[in-house]
């Protein structure tokens, strides 16, 4: 720790004038004394020779916020990600070896594909392991040579061609078998307890004193990693939430007091659930982790819906699997291997909950249809927009591993791609902000109540 109180072996912290903070990313350098450096091969490579300029200069820095007063200070910045004038591996010195944590999410084959194509192609990296079925392939030993035309047509399918699990990460196993293969560069694709995983491997790899390169890509489809602007697969997950929507619009339109019911991915955070509400126009009432409801009582869901209904004769209804957690029965409290509380299924409970409350008022037969996607949207490929996306994260993640940046990851900040320390993003969670203009937009597009108040006694 320095005196600021900041771990340094996690995050180099750089002051400049007015304000000016640099969050920087460690560097092999910092722990491995006089490492040669070699030229680019990018100078002669025939795709880069168009560009005006290769490589991006040691000063650039990106800002946290852009939105500033006249007097404030510069703030907080983040390295600049992209290729170096000078790279601290031999291109034929390079062992490279790609894992898969965690959910599906996707992207995730394009993520794979284009390390693996970027590593041969900008660098000429010829040898790339795929590690199978997350961080337990490690000691297991089970991996694959991926080359381009392994992974040529990966991006065109869902999931990940390397498999995925969930927990058991051993740190000592791990860097056992990194050190044993004489792996010197790790790319680590998975959420915030992934990246936790990859920062303890980062730590480790560095006490030994190894020149092994660990970077970080960030996975998560609830886009709930904060510092970055949106996580790849994010926009996928919103598109393909439509159809759900869509088809919960249609089962609602076509009978009498109609209600569509639509449970979609969002564990602490409800960014795809308001997005897709958003988008679609067709949502009457959308349900967040981050914004208790009540159902009882005036104001209550219950008197919504039959608002709703007495208006229109139809209401769509979308909530994320985290909200109204609070409110189910019969609380479990238990995880998975990776560290996530096991949620109940909000969904059901919330379409049992409305059928019995109209049943027993006897005022209003209704009939309720719960759809339930998750799986689908997993595990679909990426849309155009995000197979551009991953394709940049990855190739800046290979820029930066070469560039000798280590204990990373590559994740985009105000537009602008950047290295960030691991600390920053398994720190805390990205949420919704239920004060933000973007819940504002969202409640004026639905105008359901804010279910801020509920009345004593209710539930």
């Amino acid at each position: 720790m320095d005196s600021n109180g900041v771990d340094e072996q996690q995050m180099k912290l750089v002051q400049g004038a007015a304000g000016y903070v640099l969050e920087d990313v460690p560097h092999l350098s910092d722990y491995i004394l006089d490492l040669p450096t070699y030229p680019n091969p990018l100078q002669s490579n025939p795709a880069y020779s168009v560009v005006r300029q290769y490589f991006v200069d040691e000063d650039d820095t990106v800002p946290q916020k852009i939105v500033v007063h006249k007097d404030s200070p510069r703030g907080t910045h983040f390295r600049r990600a992209g290729p170096r004038q000078k790279v601290y591996f031999k291109p034929a010195d390079v062992r490279a070896c790609i894992v898969t944590c965690g959910g599906l999410c996707p992207g995730l084959n394009t993520v794979i594909r284009e390390i693996v194509c970027g590593l041969h192609y900008m660098y000429g990296v010829t040898e790339v392991l795929g590690v199978n079925c997350g961080f337990s392939g490690f000691y297991s030993k089970n991996t694959v040579t991926l080359t381009p035309k392994v992974v040529s047509d990966i991006h065109k399918r869902g999931g990940t061609m390397l498999g995925t699990s969930r927990g058991g990460h051993d740190t000592s196993k791990i860097v056992d078998n990194i050190q044993d293969r004489e792996i010197n560069q790790v790319y680590i694709i998975g959420g915030d307890g992934t990246q936790k995983g990859a920062s303890a491997i980062y730590k480790e790899i560095r006490r030994r004193g190894l020149k092994v390169a660990v970077a970080g890509i960030p996975k998560t489809i609830d886009n709930d990693i904060p510092v970055i602007d949106k996580s790849f697969g994010f926009d996928t997950a919103v598109e393909e939430a439509q159809r759900a929507i869509n088809a919960a619009h249609v089962e609602a339109t076509s009978v009498e007091n109609g209600i569509g019911l639509v449970k979609l991915m969002g564990r602490y955070s409800g960014f795809i659930a308001m997005y897709a509400t958003l988008a679609s126009r067709d949502v009457d009432c959308c349900l967040i982790p981050e914004s208790p409801f009540y159902l009882e009582g005036k104001g209550g869901l219950y008197e919504f819906i039959a608002k709703r209904l007495r208006e229109n004769g139809h209401m769509v209804i979308v909530v994320a699997e985290g909200a109204g957690q609070d409110l189910v029965a019969e609380s479990i409290e238990q995880q998975d291997a990776s560290g996530n509380k096991l949620l109940k299924d909000v969904g059901l409970w919330m379409s049992l909950k409305i059928k019995e409350h109209f049943a027993k008022q006897r005022k209003m037969d209704i009939t309720l249809k719960y759809i339930d996607p998750t799986y689908m949207i997993r595990a679909i490929p990426a849309n155009a927009s995000d197979n551009v996306y991953s394709t940049l994260l990855a190739q800046s993640a290979v820029h930066g591993a070469m560039a000798g940046y280590t204990g990373f990851i590559s994740g985009l900040v105000n537009g602008r791609h950047t290295y960030i320390p691991f600390n920053r993003i398994t720190e805390k969670q990205n949420k919704v902000v239920i004060t933000d203009r973007m819940w504002a937009r969202m409640l004026s597009s639905t105008n359901q109540p804010s279910f801020m108040n509920p009345p004593n006694g209710t539930t």
